[in-house]
This record gives C-alpha cells, sequence and structure tokens, in this order.
C-alpha cells in the first residue's frame, strides 16, 4: 500500500475570471483538474492549454482543447472536469471559453522543477537547497577552482550559484559581458586553453561527488558597451537610426558632457561652480548653469513642435482649393490632432489637416473666411506648441532635480562613494549614451546625430529606474526616463533592443539563443539577471529554449517590483522557481522572525489534508538568504556577533536557503562585483586562523553554518515542514520545525546582535523557556566569539576575513553538557502536557541553541495508536503508527463494518439534528463559549465548521482553543452516541476508545488528530448512507450525493412518534421500546419541513410539505419502506375528505388547507410508478383514526388504501364544507372567525376543485397578516380561494392515474356515488377527468386575442401568453397575477397544456420571476411585489409589516424545481435543439445551489431567498421540499 495518494488540485474555472496575476504552484506528478463554477455549468465550455499532450514537445503559442469527463455521464456538471498530468517542469498557460467567446478567463501553471544530485542522483527538494553565491571572477584558474569551491562542501551547502562565467567588459563588472558565448579567458593558466567542456565536467563532479548542484546567470537585458560584437551589429541595442525618439534625450546627454568637461576645466568657477562639489551653494549652481546655459542652449521643446507657418500655408491651400475632412478619419469630430514627427526633428511635427479641416471650417468660400480659419488654426497652434514647451520645462525640471541628486549621492552624502572633484573620468553623472569618438564642442556631436553611419553607434546605457512599471520598457517609445534624467545608469552596458520577435533583430536573438543553449546544457539552473528589466516575451522564449535542454531547470530571480501581484506576473510567465529573498531586508530581529513564518511551510500542528483539494493560489516559492552578493555587508550594518543567530534562523525556514561567499569568513566589507579582483581562499584543514588565503572550521562562522545547513536539509529530507515562530523578546526568536508524523521538533532559539554587544547594552537576564515534550539531545548550540589571532587587515590578494572572531560550537550533546542552558525540570499541564523548563545561563548575543524534542514517550504510544487506527482511512497515516497489543474489541473491527449495522434513521442520528431535535432527547447543539452552537449535534455539525478551519489551518479558531482548553467537545461527540442503542451505541464506544488516546496527547495536537479521527468516521458514515440508497444516489454526480444528504437530514424519529400508529397487520413497521414506559411502540421515520424552526413537536410534520418533499427526499432516494409508512400514517388521519396541513401526531391535526390531500394522492401515485411494485400499496391496511367527520377521539377502524383514495375523492365530489374544531384563537390567533369555515368543492361544469374564501388560504401561499398596527391582522395575504391552478392540475392528475388504474384491475372504482339535489348521482372518475381536461385552457389561458370569447373579464388582463394562478377568486384581478404555480401544474398534468403556449407561458416565468436559486412569488410588475421578506418588521405599512409579503415576491426555492422540470418536458417536445439549450439552462441554474449546498453549514438548501438572491434571515436554513425539488429535477434529467 503506498503511503502516498496521488496528488490531485481541483481548479474551479468562473467566468470572466483573468488569474495571470496569480500564482499556481504544482509538484511534478500531481493532476490539475479544471471544474466549472456557477458561473460556467451548463456552457459549452472549452479549457485550452499550452501544457504538451503525450509525445508532443512544449510550444508556448501552441494550444489544445482538454477532454471533458464527467463520471456520472449526465445530470449536471458538478463533477465533470478535465485534466492535465502535469510530468514537466515549466511555466503553462491555460483559457477557456464559451459560445462565441474563445476567451472568458485564464490563467498560469507553474510545474516545479525536480533537482538530483549525487552519484545515485538522488531528489534535492526545493526546500533543502542550501546555497552559496560566488563571484565566479575571483575564483581564479580553472585549475584553483576545487580548491576553492571546496569551501562550499566543507560548509554543507549543496548548491552553488557562480556569476556569469563569460568574457567581462571594460568595466570589470561580473554582469557586464563582453562576450557571452565565450569563457572568460582569465579562467586558462598560461598555455592552456579552458572551454566550456572543461567547466561542464567540472559542474558534473560537483554533482556527482560532492552532492552540489551548480547554477549559473544569465544576463539578457544588457551586453557589455566594449562587446565587439555590439559594434559590428549596433542594430541590437537603442541607437539614433532604430530609436529616434531617443535623439532628444541624446542631445540633453551630450550637453551635460560637455557641461561636465567645463566643470572639470574650472570654467564656471566664476559663476561659483568649482570642479569640487562640497555645499549647497554648489548645488544651486550646478541648476543655475543647467536652467541658464545648457537647457535654452539645447532648446529641446522643438523637437515636439510644428512649424506654424508652413502648416498655415499649407492649410490655407486646401480651403482655397475646396477640399473637405475624411469623415471616415474624422468621424465628425472637431479636435486638432498633431502629428509626432518619427525622425524627431526639430519642428518636424504635423498637423493632421483632416482634423484642422473639420475643426476650422471658414463661414463660406471668401478670402476673407479662409484668412479668418488660418488665423484661428495660428492661434490654436501657437497654444499647442506652448504646451510643449511648458511639457519640456517640467521634464527639464525633473532632470536637473535628478542630476543634483545623483551629485549628492555620489559626492556629498556619506553612504556614498564621495567621488571627489569631477572630472573627465568621474564626471558629474554618468552618461546615458555611449560616444566612440574624438571628444569636440557640443556643436560637432550634434551634426553627428544626422551622420547615420554615426549616429547608429550612439547606443542607450541600460539600469534602473526607481519606482518605473517593472512591464514597461523604459528604452521605448513613451517612456520620457532619459530624457527626465530618471535612469540610475550602468554606464559600462548597453540595454539590448529585441523589438517584438526574433525577426525584428535576429543578431541578437539567434545571438542570445546560443548563450542560452550552452548555460542550460552545464547548469541546472539560472538565476536571471535583471529579471524585472528584462522583457517577459525575450525571457520567456529564452527560458522555453533552455527548457529544451534542460526540462527539470530550476529558475531563480530578485524582483523588485514592490509588489507580490507584479512579481507573480514574472514567477507565473517564466515560471520562476524561487524568488530570492533577503534577511538584510529586516530591521529587527522581529521581522525576521516574520519573514521565516512567511516564507514557507505550514503551522505546528496542521491539519491532515486530503490529497484531492482545491488549488490555492501560493507566494512564491523563497531562497532566503542571509546577504545577497550584490548588497551591504551585514558587519557593516549589524554587527559580527549577528551573522550566526541570523544564520540560524534562516536556515530554520521551511523553504531554500543561502548566502553569498564571504559572509561565513565574517569578510568585513561588501565584495563589490565590480571593483573585487582578489580571490577566494583555498581550504585547508590546517590552516592558521591568521592565514589570508586559506580557510577551514575555525574560520568564521564556517563551523557553524555546517551543522546548520546540514540541520537545514535534515529537517526538510525527514518532513519537518510545520513551522512555528516565537518572539521570545526583543531580540531572542525561537524557530520551531515540527514532523507531523514522528512528531518529533528541532527548536533553534537565536539569540540576534543587531548592535555590537561591545557598545550596545542588552538585557542580562534571558526569560526561560517552556518547551513542550522530551528533550532528546542538544542538536547544536554555538556562539560567535572572540580570539587572539591578529586583527583584521585587508589582504591585497586575497578576500579575507576578520580573524579575530571564531564559533564556540558543540553538536549532538545531552541537555546537562551544554554551557549555554540548564535544565531546570520537568513540569506537566494537565494529564497530557509534558514540557520541560530551560533556564538559559550563557545566551549571549550572537548565541544559537537548537534542541530535538520528541512526545514523551506515553504520548508517542498514544499518536503512534491512533495513527494506526486511522490507516482504515488513509494509508498516509501509516508512517509513525504503532500497533497496541491491548487493543480495545471495538476498535478491533473497522468502522465501517460497525456502521453496516446502522439504519438511515440512526444516521440521522449520528450526522445531524439540529438544536431543537436535540433537546427533544434532553440535549442540544454543543455551544462554544464567545462563538456559539454547531448547527447539529451530529457529525456534520463539526464538519461543516471544521472545512474551513482545516483548509486555511486556521489554528487560532474558537473550535481549536475549545479542543485544547478542555476535552468537553470530544466528550459530547462520543457520549450523545454511547447514550443510544443498538449500533449507534457500538459507534459510539467507537470513538469513545479513539478519544481516550486523543485525550492523553499534547494539546497542541488534538485539533488535528480530533479533525482525523471526525473526516475519518465522516466519510465513512457518507459510504455508508449512499450504499443503503438508490442507484441513482449511488451512481450520481457529488451534486446528487449532497442532495440526497437531504433525506439523511430531514427524516428521522424522535423521542416520540410523530406519525400516528400504523395498522399492525402491516409488515416491516420499525418498532422500539418506550424509554419511559418500557412498551413497544411504532418507531417510523417521519420527515421535518425545514430546519431549524420546523424540526421537532407538533411543528415537524406537515402534510403538505411532507407530500411535495416525499418523492425527491424518499422515492427519489429508494427509502421505499419508509415513505410506503408515512403514506399510510397519512391515510389514517383523513377526514372531511382532507388530509391535515399541521399534523400534530393525529391528535392536534388541522385540517385547512385543500392542496395537502391531493399532493398526498400525487405521491401514492408515484409510489406506485417508481417503486417496483409499487401498486402492491393500494393494497395495504390504513388504520383509520377518524372514520367519521365526528369522531371526536380516535377509533381504529382498518381498510385498504384505495378506499381511502376514493373516500378522498368523492367526499371532494360531494363538497366538503365545514368549520374547524376549536375554532378561535386556541388554534389560531390571527386568523378571523370566517376563516375557520373549510370549504373545497369540484364545478359541476369545469371539474375544477375549488373553495376557500377571503378570511383564509389553503393552498401553500398561506400567510395570515399578524399586524395590528398596519391593519392586516386575519387577513390572508394570498387567499388564492376560487380554483388554484396547481390544484387544478393535481387534480387532474389523480383522476387521470385513477382511470388508468381500474382499466388495469389494480383500482376497483370507476366512479363516484354523491348527492346532489335530494338526488344519488354516479360521477365517473372518467368524466371528471375529461371535464378538466376539455376546460383547463379556455379558462386558465390569457390569449392573445382580445375578443377570446372565453376571457370574462378582459379589463383585468396585463399580460398574455400566460397562465391564470387561479380561475373563479373572490377578487378577480388575483385570477390574474403572475407566480410560478402553473409550473406545478405542467408537471403532473401536461396534457393540459398546448405545447407552444406552455412554452411561451414558461419563457415569460422565467424572464419574469426566475432568481438566482428561487422563484419570484409575484410578478415584479404588480403592484403588490415586495421581495424582502422581514417578519420581525411592524410598522403601518399593510403590505409588508410582519412578514405579509410572505409570498408576494421573495424567491421561494422549491418552485424553481417545477420551473425546471417543465421546461425540460416542453423543450423535449419541441425538438433536440431547443432541449439541449434547456439542458445547459438547468444546468446554469443548478450551479447555484450545487455552490450553496457546498459552502452551506446547514448542509442544505433554504425556504427562501430575499429578492435577486439576497440572504434572509427569517428563512429555514433548510427546507425539505426545497432539497427536494432540486433533486427531482437531476432525476429527470
Amino acid at each position: 500500500m503506498s503511503l502516498e495518494a496521488k496528488q490531485v488540485r481541483v481548479l474551479v474555472l468562473n467566468d470572466m475570471e483573468q488569474l495571470g496575476r496569480t500564482l499556481f504552484r504544482l509538484d511534478q506528478g500531481f493532476e490539475l483538474q479544471f471544474r466549472l463554477g456557477p458561473t460556467l455549468q451548463g456552457k459549452n465550455v472549452c479549457v485550452y492549454t499550452n501544457y504538451p499532450a503525450l509525445g508532443e514537445h512544449f510550444n508556448r503559442h501552441t494550444f489544445h482543447a482538454l477532454d471533458w469527463h464527467n463520471p456520472t455521464g449526465r445530470e449536471d456538471d458538478s463533477d465533470k472536469f478535465c485534466s492535465l498530468d502535469l510530468q514537466t517542469a515549466g511555466s503553462y498557460e491555460y483559457y477557456f471559453g464559451h459560445g462565441d467567446v474563445e476567451k472568458s478567463g485564464g490563467g498560469y501553471l507553474v510545474v516545479d522543477p525536480q533537482l538530483r544530485s549525487g552519484a545515485d542522483q538522488f531528489h534535492v527538494p526545493l526546500d533543502c537547497i542550501t546555497i552559496q553565491t560566488y563571484l565566479s571572477k575571483c575564483l581564479g584558474h580553472l585549475d584553483d577552482w576545487a580548491d576553492r569551491l571546496r569551501v562550499a562542501k566543507e560548509s554543507g551547502y549543496n548548491m552553488i550559484h557562480f556569476t556569469p562565467l563569460q568574457t567581462l567588459g571594460k568595466s570589470r563588472s561580473c554582469y557586464s559581458l563582453a562576450d557571452q558565448l565565450s569563457l572568460n579567458p582569465e579562467f586558462s593558466p598560461p598555455g592552456k586553453t579552458y572551454t566550456w567542456t572543461d567547466v561542464g565536467e567540472l559542474v558534473q563532479k560537483l554533482n556527482r561527488d560532492w552532492n552540489i548542484i551548480s547554477i549559473t546567470d544569465v544576463v539578457y537585458n544588457h551586453t557589455a558597451a566594449n562587446s565587439p560584437w555590439i559594434k559590428e551589429h549596433p542594430e541590437c541595442g537603442y541607437n539614433m537610426i532604430n530609436s529616434p525618439h531617443l535623439r532628444p534625450a541624446w542631445i540633453l546627454d551630450r550637453a551635460i558632457w560637455h557641461m561636465s568637461c567645463n566643470m572639470a576645466d574650472g570654467k564656471y568657477t566664476a559663476m561659483g561652480l568649482p570642479a569640487q562639489v562640497q555645499k549647497e551653494v554648489h548645488l544651486n549652481a550646478i541648476r543655475d548653469v543647467l536652467w541658464g546655459q545648457v537647457f535654452p542652449k539645447i532648446k529641446l521643446w522643438e523637437f515636439f513642435q510644428v512649424k506654424i507657418e508652413s502648416a498655415v500655408e499649407e492649410f490655407r491651400d486646401l480651403l482655397t482649393d475646396g477640399v473637405q475632412p475624411d469623415q471616415g478619419k474624422t468621424l465628425g469630430k472637431k479636435g486638432l490632432n498633431i502629428i509626432q514627427d518619427p525622425k524627431f526633428r526639430r519642428f518636424g511635427n504635423e498637423v493632421d489637416m483632416d482634423s484642422a479641416l473639420q475643426t476650422f471650417v471658414p463661414q463660406s468660400k471668401s478670402p476673407q473666411a479662409i484668412l479668418e480659419a488660418c488665423n484661428l488654426l495660428w492661434g490654436r497652434l501657437e497654444e499647442m506648441n506652448k504646451e510643449q514647451y511648458e511639457q519640456m520645462l517640467h521634464h527639464q525640471q525633473q532632470a536637473a532635480n535628478c542630476i543634483v541628486g545623483n551629485v549628492v549621492y555620489e559626492r556629498l552624502a556619506d553612504h556614498g562613494p564621495k567621488l571627489g572633484p569631477v572630472t573627465r573620468k568621474d564626471p558629474i553623472v554618468t552618461r546615458y549614451f555611449t560616444f566612440p569618438f574624438e571628444e569636440k564642442c557640443l556643436e560637432d556631436d550634434l551634426q553627428m546625430l544626422d551622420q547615420p553611419e554615426k549616429s547608429c553607434h550612439f547606443l542607450a546605457h541600460n539600469g534602473w529606474v526607481m519606482g518605473d512599471d517593472p512591464l514597461r520598457n523604459f528604452a521605448e517609445p513613451g517612456s520620457n526616463v532619459y530624457i527626465r534624467r530618471e535612469l540610475i545608469c550602468w554606464g559600462d552596458s548597453v540595454k539590448l533592443r529585441y523589438g517584438n520577435q526574433p525577426a525584428d533583430c535576429p543578431y541578437l536573438w539567434t545571438h542570445m539563443q546560443k548563450y542560452t543553449e550552452i548555460t542550460a546544457k552545464h547548469f541546472a539552473g539560472v538565476r536571471l539577471d535583471n529579471c524585472h528589466s528584462t522583457p517577459l516575451h525575450v525571457a520567456e522564449f529564452m527560458l522555453d529554449i533552455a527548457r529544451v535542454v534542460r526540462p527539470n531547470l530550476y529558475v531563480v530571480a530578485e524582483l523588485f517590483t514592490g509588489s507580490e501581484e507584479l512579481d507573480n506576473v514574472f514567477v507565473t510567465k517564466l515560471g520562476i522557481t524561487s524568488l530570492i529573498r533577503e534577511a538584510m531586508s529586516a530591521g529587527d530581529s522581529h521581522e525576521e522572525g516574520r519573514l521565516v513564518y512567511r516564507y514557507g511551510g505550514e503551522p505546528v500542528g496542521a491539519f491532515y489534508q486530503p490529497s484531492l483539494r482545491p488549488l490555492v493560489p501560493s507566494i512564491a516559492h523563497a531562497m532566503f538568504l542571509d546577504v545577497t552578493h550584490d548588497n551591504e555587508c551585514p558587519i557593516q550594518l549589524r554587527s559580527a556577533y549577528d551573522l550566526l543567530p541570523s544564520s540560524a534562523i534562516i536556515s530554520m525556514a521551511c523553504c531554500c536557503s543561502g548566502s553569498t561567499r564571504g559572509y561565513d569568513e565574517m569578510v568585513p566589507h561588501q565584495i563589490s562585483v565590480v571593483k573585487e579582483e582578489r580571490f577566494y581562499p583555498k581550504w585547508n584543514p590546517d590552516a592558521e586562523a591568521s592565514s589570508t588565503g586559506e580557510v577551514n572550521l575555525k574560520t568564521g562562522i564556517i563551523a557553524g553554518k555546517l551543522a546548520l545547513n546540514k540541520m537545514h536539509q535534515e529537517l526538510t529530507n525527514k518532513g519537518f515542514n510545520q513551522v512555528y515562530v516565537d518572539q521570545v523578546d526583543e531580540d531572542i526568536v525561537a524557530v520551531t520545525r515540527h514532523c507531523p508524523s514522528s512528531h518529533q521538533s528541532v527548536v533553534a532559539v537565536c539569540r540576534t546582535a543587531f548592535h555590537d554587544p561591545k557598545d550596545h547594552q542588552y538585557r542580562t537576564e534571558v526569560p526561560p523557556m517552556f518547551i513542550p515534550g522530551k528533550i532528546e539531545e542538544v542538536v547544536l548550540e554555538a556562539r560567535v566569539i572572540d580570539r587572539h589571532a591578529g586583527t583584521y587587515k585587508k589582504c591585497k590578494k586575497y578576500i579575507n576575513g576578520m580573524p579575530e572572531y571564531t564559533v564556540e560550537i558543540k553538536e549532538h550533546i545531552q541537555l546537562k553538557d551544554s554551557g549555554v542552558v540548564k535544565h531546570a525540570g520537568v513540569t506537566s499541564k494537565g494529564n497530557s502536557e509534558f514540557v520541560e523548563e530551560i533556564v538559559f545561563e550563557r545566551l549571549t548575543p550572537g548565541s544559537v541553541i537548537a534542541f530535538r524534542v520528541s512526545l514523551d514517550p506515553r504520548a508517542q504510544e498514544l499518536v503512534g495508536t491512533i495513527r494506526y487506527h486511522l490507516i482504515q482511512f488513509s494509508p498516509k497515516y501509516k508512517q509513525g503508527s504503532r500497533t497496541n497489543q491491548q487493543t480495545p474489541s471495538i476498535l478491533a473491527k473497522p468502522l465501517a463494518q460497525i456502521m453496516s449495522n446502522l439504519t438511515l434513521a440512526d444516521l440521522n442520528i449520528l450526522m445531524f439534528r439540529c438544536d431543537s431535535e436535540e433537546k427533544e432527547d434532553g440535549g442540544g447543539c454543543y455551544n462554544i463559549p464567545s462563538w456559539g452552537s454547531l448547527k447539529y449535534g451530529g457529525l456534520q455539525g463539526l464538519m461543516s465548521v471544521m472545512a474551513d478551519i482545516r483548509s486555511k489551518n486556521d489554528l487560532g479558531h474558537p473550535v481549536c482553543d475549545n479542543l485544547r482548553q478542555g476535552d468537553w467537545m470530544i466528550d459530547y461527540v462520543s457520549n450523545r452516541l454511547v447514550s443510544c442503542t443498538g449500533a449507534l451505541k457500538e459507534v459510539g464506544e467507537w470513538f469513545e476508545q479513539m478519544f481516550k488516546y486523543l485525550k492523553h496527547i499534547p494539546r497542541y495536537l488534538i485539533p488535528c488528530y480530533f479533525d482525523a479521527i471526525l473526516v475519518g468516521a465522516y466519510t465513512t458514515a457518507l459510504d455508508t448512507t449512499f450504499k443503503m440508497m438508490s442507484s441513482f444516489v449511488q451512481d450520481g454526480s457529488t451534486f446528487v450525493k449532497l442532495l440526497a444528504l437531504g433525506s439523511v437530514q430531514m427524516c428521522g424519529v424522535g423521542s416520540s412518534p410523530a406519525l400516528p400508529p400504523l395498522s399492525a397487520a402491516l409488515n416491516d413497521v420499525p418498532y422500539r421500546l418506550n424509554k419511559d414506559t418500557g412498551k413497544k411502540e411504532q418507531c417510523c421515520v417521519s420527515l421535518a419541513a425545514g430546519l431549524p424552526h420546523f424540526s421537532s413537536g407538533i411543528f415537524r410534520c406537515w402534510g403538505r410539505d411532507t407530500f411535495i418533499a416525499l418523492r425527491g427526499l424518499m422515492l427519489v432516494t429508494g427509502r421505499h419502506m419508509e415513505a410506503r409508512n408515512i403514506i399510510l400514517a397519512f391515510a389514517g388521519t383523513l377526514r372531511h375528505g382532507l388530509i391535515p396541513n399541521l399534523l400534530g401526531e393525529g391528535i392536534c391535526a388541522r385540517y385547512n388547507c385543500r392542496d395537502a390531500v391531493w399532493w398526498w394522492i400525487q405521491c401514492i401515485q408515484d409510489y406506485c410508478t417508481m417503486v417496483p411494485g409499487g401498486t402492491a400499496i393500494l393494497q395495504c391496511p390504513v388504520l383509520r383514526m377518524y372514520p367519521d367527520d365526528n369522531s371526536e377521539t380516535p377509533v381504529s377502524l382498518t381498510q385498504p388504501l384505495y378506499d381511502v383514495i376514493h373516500e378522498a375523492m368523492t367526499r371532494h365530489m360531494q363538497g366538503i364544507d365545514f368549520r374547524e374544531r376549536n375554532a378561535g384563537p386556541k388554534i389560531d390567533m390571527h386568523m378571523k372567525d370566517e376563516g375557520f369555515n373549510v370549504v373545497a368543492k369540484v364545478h359541476q361544469d369545469t371539474g375544477f376543485v375549488f373553495g376557500g374564501n377571503r378570511f383564509n388560504c389553503g393552498t401553500w401561499m398561506d400567510k395570515m397578516g399578524e399586524s395590528e398596527k398596519a391593519h392586516n391582522k386575519g387577513v390572508p395575504a394570498t387567499p388564492r380561494d376560487g380554483s388554484a391552478v396547481e390544484v387544478v392540475g393535481l387534480s387532474k392528475s389523480a383522476t387521470r392515474w385513477l382511470v388508468d388504474l381500474h382499466k388495469k384491475g389494480l383500482f376497483p372504482h370507476s366512479s363516484m356515488n354523491i348527492q346532489r339535489d335530494g338526488k344519488e348521482v354516479i360521477v365517473s372518475y372518467e368524466d371528471w377527468n375529461l371535464k378538466i381536461q376539455d376546460n383547463f385552457e379556455k379558462n386558465f389561458y390569457v390569449s392573445y386575442d382580445e375578443m377570446d370569447p372565453n376571457e370574462k373579464r378582459p379589463d383585468l388582463v396585463h399580460k398574455r401568453g400566460i397562465y391564470k394562478d387561479s380561475h373563479g377568486a373572490s377578487s378577480p384581478w388575483c385570477d390574474y397575477q403572475l407566480r410560478p404555480n402553473v409550473c406545478i401544474a405542467m408537471v403532473v398534468a401536461p396534457e393540459l397544456f398546448t405545447v407552444e403556449r406552455a412554452w411561451e407561458a414558461l419563457e415569460i416565468t422565467q424572464k419574469k420571476l426566475l432568481g438566482p436559486q428561487g422563484m419570484k412569488t409575484l410578478d415584479p410588475d404588480d403592484m403588490m411585489y415586495c421581495g424582502v421578506y422581514d417578519n420581525a418588521l411592524d410598522d403601518d405599512n399593510y403590505n409588508k409589516a410582519r412578514g405579509f409579503n410572505y409570498h408576494q415576491g421573495p424567491e421561494w426555492v422549491w418552485p424553481i424545481g417545477y420551473f425546471l422540470r417543465a421546461k425540460l418536458y416542453f423543450a423535449k417536445k419541441l425538438g433536440k435543439e431547443t432541449y439541449d439549450q434547456t439542458v445547459y439552462l438547468v444546468k446554469s441554474i443548478l450551479s447555484q445551489h450545487y455552490v450553496h449546498l457546498e459552502r452551506s453549514s446547514w448542509k442544505g438548501l433554504p425556504e427562501l431567498t430575499n429578492e435577486n438572491g439576497q440572504y434572509c434571515s427569517f428563512s429555514c436554513e433548510s427546507q425539505a421540499w426545497s432539497i427536494s425539488a432540486v433533486l427531482e429535477v437531476l432525476h429527470d434529467m
């Protein structure tokens, strides 16, 4: 059995979601699944990627579509996915589209490379890397490299970063390369010529023999100014021919150069500006010279102005000739446009004459009118020229500021180089352009500008611009960086001009491609120098080339964008593996510790994540360095004593760590990448401390760094991937690395020394530490100490460090042998927390101590036992598991075996039950102080909360605090089950035994193991649940299964029976012993209407709600026997020909609804149709409680179900008219007296069931007014008296079905005997059925024919092409209200509808009533519409007070099921194209419900929402008929 399941990440696609600046990192071997979000479900989505198909090579611009997989192959898109098996490192793009939109979203994926080293090429994880940077030019001859590089090996580094090995330019900067293709000749001793092959062999040797991986820089952005090839190919740079927009900047640069020469020659001394700038007054003098002599002389504004005379003359000629403007260009809009001269000549700009002709139109063709128009143009051009002049003044102001700022830094600032007097070697500012010609006067220079053979060699230097947009090339047109002098210039380099593609500069692209191939051939990785200024498309192209040569290319970069979002643009597009981060950016130890936490690792005690989980955005993997090779020396900025503790903090980070050569040897200055020419010392174990040319473990902090590097690598290799950072005090940082399988920890306590202890007063007392667990050893203790080996003197030949310091170090010692701490003893916190107190004796500034900590032996055993019992849920727990010789018998069986004995009613208790249900049994849902109660007493209550906590590793959540503080929650889970009987009790005992182990492990581990136990039990319970359901559920999608859980959620058995008793003659009726009486009683499952409001007591069961929900929650899910029992139990309560709405166990029943009986009959029909042999239910005995309407107490009479159905039908045909028992405030405190009169009859002419009055509400829209203030008390908001459309539809369904049953010999009655006018009349079911059929559309359809003879009240018609909501209402206008109820009739009796009419009505319904999750209960065009339900509001608004608008606009969820089912039915009648479009619509709509189900802590669908899907706090959070209706849609599909 593999310990690691295949890792799968799921990326949910949402329409119009562009994630190009979001980083998604994945490892090779991962599977990535794309799934559709709610905005895309139901659409024909295509996902494209440039990740190569199997057997293909990567091409960034070649995309292919991915194939969709739907495991269930039907219903919905919740499980539909397409996937990538990621086996190749790199950056890959994906995008998706649908319909006519090719790209409606997309992003990038970065697959990390796998690095290998050693003779066996073992895998080196990225977090295992310890890197050291070398300036290649300081390594000497290649023959000497091994001795110098051996320092990295002996110091414990496993990666070396070489600065470029190519021939260097004149400046000797490591990053100014004269020839990218040739190896630096300095590496070859006299008489030898080494090649790249020799370098490659050395790199291979380092890898094979020393386990050291090698990377080097690539520099794409510039080349040395003296590169021979740039002279031959000046088109590769930005010159005055290919970049004429730089001509003004070049002129300014030359003018400043000549100003600099004049300063050096003392020509400005009389003006107060000497060559030596020393004072503020000299800075002002520089500004005076610039503004007085330089800027006026070169007149740069002229390059952006128009020559007015010639422009106006041309305009005059056009007017005279009668030329009209080109309307295709001007679009008839006025406004003068100026065309910038592409050659950037003085006064070279031109007027767009079409815009001039459009704007300055003469009044006539007379000379005077033309003159006036020309004068207007002249005036406007003068204004525009002035604007250009003023714009240039702004640029010159910035240029002056930048020049003076540069002078301040280079010549006055204490932290600057203090260059001294201005000379030609050190001009006032660095030149921005090359000038490879003899120096002459400025006027001669300017003449060269128009000589192409010379001006092509005036090349722009490179540099960087503070705060600039890194995605913009500052040398391209549109940028003013050069003219504003904002470039911090590298005068030794030329910025390269690639263009947009290789064809734009073939030589450069080819040259750099060869350079890239050489590099990738010999090195495992590259550092992208100056990455943020390298054109992205260039870096993409080159890295693609490199990955062809070396697929597992490691790419490193240092970005200075100042924005993580911008960083991600580079990381994602280029596939950067690691971003360089520097500890020197931290101003204090607290910030340094925060960086450790930021750059990697999970928190200690993190939750165990599933192998299949969402793909979440990452931060870029960090290469965390104590100092980079081009930054200032930490000894100068902090102190020599801080080198060791800061390195230790960095080494404890769960990411790549490293340093630069010289740091460990304590070189007390920055090793300049430009000026340093000395060599690195070699390795010699026997070297003296005072040696400058050799180093060993006694040099600087090398011994400490060796120990830290070994520890860093071991922590990663052994899975110590959890991190905790503790700021002990202002100088002490404790970092813990923890292994989640072995639960070993390494705790490093580091006392930083940002200030020199010799000059700074540190605290003498160090607070003690309490380390949980058993300290096995001191891994290392080390501190920087002084020694007598001479003082530092800078060697002329070697880069030497400070001999006066070294490290005192001990490794792998017992605590008693420590010189830094003493063991103060073991303390215990509670019964499971064993803590060792550590008192520090000599944790001096500059000290480090690291402890290896294990759980105490008892805790180790218990954790191992827990992990052993968790293996049944996942093999990942095998590592670190232990068998227990005394395993309790309950744990000897797999939990799945124990749960296999549970019933679905048991699972209702195990998984769900809200607070009111729990309280019926004397309990309640678990409450967390200061946070709140769980939604359920069962596992789902915790799982809903833990899902979010787990994914975010939110260990600070109150639930986690509660678990750490005590066993209350743990005991709650087991105790509520142990108190049950049967299999549930066994499950409780299983939890109880597991928790006995859990309670005695360290408290910080309890949340993660509690969750692991919970997840295992929960997933087992789900498996058990679905195995007991129908094949539709078992084989169904995730969405189907989530909805099917609603059946378990809603269907349960309370402490007292909710249903009336069934006949004793029935088989398969569940029984139990009453807890109080000890007597045997029936315990049938009942169906709650909604949670939490309708879940317990007499308000749990409602006839209407039960039978609207029963088909979906019980028949579709396969709970046939329980459905039968509910049907028969309600049959026993039939009275007055009705079944009750409020059941009240049959004893407190209210027979005040006209529709419940029809829903009941519809369910019997569905039962007979859907259940194999289902018609047998018709013969089942029904125990009648009230065989007579006047029965005051229940009387036992048994009769077959078919007779009860026949009675209900007959009573309606006869006519039902009675007054409710106990009428008055005792049963309804709001209803008026007339409302207690119940009428339900059948119209003789139409066959329509009708009834009710304006004082009651007999259908599901049953809101009774409650507000005295608003005067709506006792008034139904929606009486819907007369013939409600859905009741007519249900009665039609019933009559049709009974006719069919009778023909098949399954129903003995063909007709009803009734009394009419004192005579017995026989009415056949067939006649009733035909009568409804013949009269329905005549009376319900609102025709487009204004003269329709069937329309009795044309004055009330406000919409046509719809079906009325009712017929014959006491308020006739109510008949014409547009509501969703007709959809119910369409589903249960589609034969009533003309297909085309039904479809149009559905389209109107969709347009007017469809909401995100539900259907508006009233047309928004209706004056009574109000979409926000607030039952607490009691004001004087008649239409809203006390929730009067309950069914007057709020969007109810359950009708959407019938709307969608109707759409599907009639769409199929209209053909495949319409049906396919409807299926897409249905999937799209239902995706909202899927998302709600997934996110809802109730794991249900609400009763209703406010308008536009907004949350309604007065709604039931989970409603039975809402879940059922949606499930039925999926079943229909």
